[in-house]
């Protein structure tokens, strides 16, 4: 399982282990990710001119010359692609990629130091003299710690295997030695892209040691010592004093996480206070409709006046500061925004942090892969142009491999272990997270155990069925009824207003029925981009609009009436059944393309048919423009 607070004293909710998808979207996500995708980025690590990441282990086990190559964080990188490996080998009962892993693990171990420090570009450049231990934050050494730990308490749970954990163990041990020396001289350094806290913590559930939860909380505390501190980092301010959520993307929803798991273990109310006051920022002022987050390239924080501020990069800017075009996203930032909620959730369990899961999952993160599961988004844009007059970043379609190698694996990771996300219980009652055609069997901490099968084509039907079997006592089934859906149906009876609705377990079936109906979404009118601009929603899943869906020189001159007549239809893209909705827009004329201002232009409009897709599924049919939003010409 993903992590166990069973044990947390101050969490409410419980992981529940061993879902599997039988069918539908997450079904065919998985398989892809396990069949394609795990293979295809184990390829990349392992190609010495390309990613040169094994290769880097290797000179470093002493099992092959050569100098480091590829990125600094590449060791982490390598970690985060192991546990969708770990998954892909349990699920699938795959004995040679389980080899294959315990070996990768003997060559981590043997590449180790004795002290227990292990980060491949330092280990060999103390050899050669070109790099040393903890000379620069940005050589990502402790982020390579964190996911290690991470990786190795994943392994132990799900194969009983320990040799991974004490690789770990000694690493984090090396890191305590770290931290002690850093809080009796003062001289505090923070840890960019801080996953070592959910390790950390993730250490001491699986092995128990209470000596990584105290480390943990030292690692935390010790980011109020830092000195000179950037906003990029958020160690500018004592982080009980955070309320707003700022900074590199990644970086905080990281730290948020983090600081959920620790507030799980030590139920300290202050640090509830910032989940909560950041988090609340965050949903308020700076998240995209598809739950993308962290909007800028670069960005500058809205603590202090104007002679204060700081650049910041992958940022977290103003309140509705969302750009369309130019919309960063990073996957990494996504991904991490999942694990927050997640423990949101864990701690306090209300519907709004699975709500943003299921929203981050279905769209943003499933449109950062290529249906084939070969190609990949860094940044996720909510629109593209026929053209730019400027260079981005990064490349405006998937490619199969991006020299910062971080979001790949990274999300391959977190839809490797989707179903982790299907169910969470309580001492009585089993909480529906994602919706998707499963199985799983239950055991409730107050002994009552019973299967539960779900046989659903969510998120393209609203329909769901929950087939008890094999119950032996008392429980409750509690259903996530959608901040979008007004007006489900469970067992016959009407909830009319988003929420956890409970009713009692019994053998046969519990049926819900949720209103899966398009509607026209438009955005507060602070968000100055969208201003008068409407998307498409339909459930879950927001939907938008590429070249090939309209016959039109620009998809700008396209013009949304108020109440379309939009029906679905069931399209193939990249052999994959996708549910369309197709209707009729206005198209007014083209205006001219090359000028910045040009005389208004008005003629006659007439409606041309066009089509809409989900937008997990755009950039799967070559280059072109797309577009969320539209004008109502209102």
């Amino acid at each position: 399982m993903l992590t166990d607070t069973r044990r947390s004293p101050y969490a409410k909710m419980y992981p529940v282990d061993g879902t599997r998808w039988t069918d539908g979207l997450w079904k065919d996500v998985e398989d892809t990710v396990f069949k394609v995708t795990v293979p295809h980025l184990r390829a990349m690590f392992d190609a010495p001119d390309i990613s040169h990441v094994l290769e880097n282990f290797r000179i470093a086990a002493g099992e092959a010359e050569g100098d480091f190559d590829g990125t600094v964080f590449g060791d982490g990188d390598f970690y985060k692609w192991m546990e969708s490996a770990m998954y892909a080998a349990v699920r699938t009962n795959d004995q040679a990629l389980m080899e294959a892993l315990d070996k990768y693990i003997e060559l981590i171990e043997k590449a180790q130091q004795p002290d227990g420090y292990l980060s491949t570009k330092q280990i060999i450049g103390e050899r050669t003299g070109k790099a040393q231990r903890m000379g620069d934050i940005n050589d990502f050494e402790v982020y390579n710690f964190g996911h290690m730990f991470t990786s190795a308490a994943l392994y132990y749970r799900l194969t009983g295997k320990d040799r991974f954990l004490k690789v770990a163990s000694r690493t984090a041990d090396y890191l305590d030695h770290l931290y002690e020396e850093a809080r009796r001289t003062g001289e505090v350094r923070t840890a960019v892209c801080p996953s070592h806290y959910m390790g950390l913590i993730e250490l001491y559930r699986a092995t128990g040691d209470p000596k990584y939860l105290r480390l943990a909380h030292t690692a935390i505390e010790l980011r109020d010592s830092v000195q000179d501190g950037l906003d990029d980092n958020q160690d500018r301010i004592p982080v009980k004093e955070h309320r707003k959520i700022i900074g590199h993307a990644v970086r905080a929803n990281y730290l948020y996480a983090g600081l959920a798991d620790l507030y799980m273990e030590e139920g300290d109310p202050e640090y509830k206070t910032v989940l909560d006051s950041v988090w609340d920022d965050l949903v308020r002022h700076k998240i995209y409709i598809t739950g993308g987050c962290g909007a800028l390239y670069n960005g500058a924080s809205p603590y202090g006046n104007f002679f204060s501020h700081q650049l910041i990069h992958q940022a977290y800017g103003y309140p509705y500061q969302l750009p369309n075009t130019t919309a960063y996203n990073e996957t990494c930032a996504n991904v991490g925004l999942v694990m927050w909620a997640y423990r949101m959730f864990l701690a306090d369990p209300q519907p709004e942090y699975f709500d943003m899961i299921e929203r981050v999952m279905l769209n943003t993160n499933l449109a950062s892969i290529s249906l084939d599961g070969k190609r990949f988004f860094y940044q996720n844009a909510l629109a593209r142009a026929k053209k730019l007059e400027f260079e981005l970043v990064w490349p405006l379609s998937r490619t199969e491999y991006i020299t910062s190698y971080c979001c790949p694996p990274n999300l391959a990771r977190n839809l490797a272990q989707a179903s982790e996300y299907a169910y969470t219980m309580s001492e009585d009652t089993i909480y529906v997270g994602l919706y998707g055609s499963s199985e799983t069997k239950i055991a409730l901490p107050n002994g009552t155990t019973c299967t539960l099968v779900q046989e659903t084509d969510y998120p393209f039907d609203g329909h769901v069925d929950f087939i008890v079997r094999d119950l032996t006592g008392p429980g409750k089934l509690a259903v996530r009824i959608p901040s979008w859906a007004h007006g489900a149906w469970l067992n016959g009876d009407l909830v009319e207003q988003p929420c956890y609705a409970e009713v009692d377990l019994k053998e046969g079936v519990i049926d819900l029925d949720l209103p899966i109906d398009f509607r026209l979404t438009s955005a507060n009118d602070m968000v100055e981009e969208d201003q008068g601009l409407v998307c498409v929603e339909c459930g879950p899943l927001v939907y938008c609009m590429e070249s090939p869906d309209a016959d039109v020189e620009t998809l700008n001159q396209l013009r949304m009436d108020v109440f379309p007549h939009l029906k679905p239809r069931w399209i193939r893209i990249c052999g994959r059944e996708i549910l369309a909705l197709t209707g009729e827009m206005r198209c007014k004329p083209a205006v001219p393309e090359d000028t910045l201002y040009h005389p208004l232009i008005v003629g006659p409009e007439e409606y041309i048919p066009v089509q809409w897709i989900p937008y997990f599924a755009w950039d799967n049919r070559g280059m072109g423009e797309m577009k969320i939003w539209f004008s109502t010409g209102l």
